[in-house]
């Protein structure tokens, strides 16, 4: 038992800094270890949106006392994803797994490479404008070619993002920070804080709807949770200070980690079937 307790607090922890570094809820991390131990996988998806929840909570509070989140930019996100999540998730079930999962492998590795993309375009303004750095790097706050409708494209960011985790089960953040980047030009640190802070909308959705159905294991969502609180303390705080390229490896990395799971799955759920 407290083995179990311990483990908890230590995946728990882990999601937390993956959340204030990279913007996601860490479900990927904390569903599989609670089937492990025991959870069926409902069970398992209802707690970690729990968990989910005050992890993206307590660094979203963090950012804010720092200054570095927009309430409004957070809304423009969190709420259309509520919607469209649904949509995804009646749509999910036209779809073989195996189709899903792979699908859902290419759009991450697509990601990767217009990242890649957008940074040679920003470099090149920075270039046409005169006496800017050159590099690829997305240090600048302000970068060109923004949107006409910010308001609208962000609303779009959101219901995108709800729709994509409603069909591929999984988490907003890993859909918003990259769309962020492409569409809106933000610096790719606002696009992490704003996306979990987005991601507490969708949570506490998620979570109310599963608690309704008896999802829910409270004690061990509140252990992830309360270790995850320890981790995305940390990371939101150390976030600031690691240079942007870092951030983008570490973000390029984690979807191209993805990708290999979800293709492995993809295999093995076609193989089963």
């Amino acid at each position: 038992m407290i083995g179990d307790v311990l483990l908890l607090l230590a995946v728990g922890t882990f999601a937390g800094v993956l959340a204030g570094f990279l913007g996601i809820g860490g479900g990927t991390v904390m569903v599989p270890v609670m089937v492990a131990l025991g959870l069926s996988g409902v069970e398992a998806v209802g707690t970690s949106t729990l968990a989910i929840l005050i992890i993206s909570l307590g660094g979203s509070l963090q950012n804010w006392r720092m200054g570095s989140l927009n309430l409004k930019n957070v809304l423009l996100l969190g709420l259309p994803s509520v919607g469209t999540a649904f949509l995804g998730t009646a749509l999910a079930s036209y779809i073989p797994e195996h189709g899903l999962l792979g699908i859902f492998g290419v759009f991450l590795l697509l990601n990767i490479y217009l990242i890649g993309i957008k940074k040679r375009v920003v470099a090149q303004a920075k270039s046409q404008e005169g006496g800017a750095s050159t590099t690829p790097d997305d240090s600048a706050t302000s970068i060109p070619s923004h949107p006409r409708n910010p308001v609208l494209v962000r609303m779009l960011i959101g219901g995108i993002a709800g729709f994509l985790a409603g069909l591929f089960g999984v988490g907003g953040g890993v859909v918003m920070v990259p769309l962020q980047i492409l569409l809106l030009r933000e610096n790719i640190k606002v696009a992490i804080q704003t996306s979990l802070g987005a991601i507490v909308v969708t949570a506490l959705s998620a979570c109310g709807w599963h608690s309704l159905q008896g999802n829910v294991v409270p004690l061990t969502g509140a252990l992830l949770g309360l270790g995850g609180l320890v981790g995305v303390q940390g990371s939101t705080r150390y976030l600031p200070k690691l240079p942007d390229r870092v951030v983008t490896l570490m973000f390029r990395g984690l979807l191209a980690f993805f990708a290999v799971y979800f293709f492995y799955r993809a295999w093995v759920s076609w193989g089963v079937s």
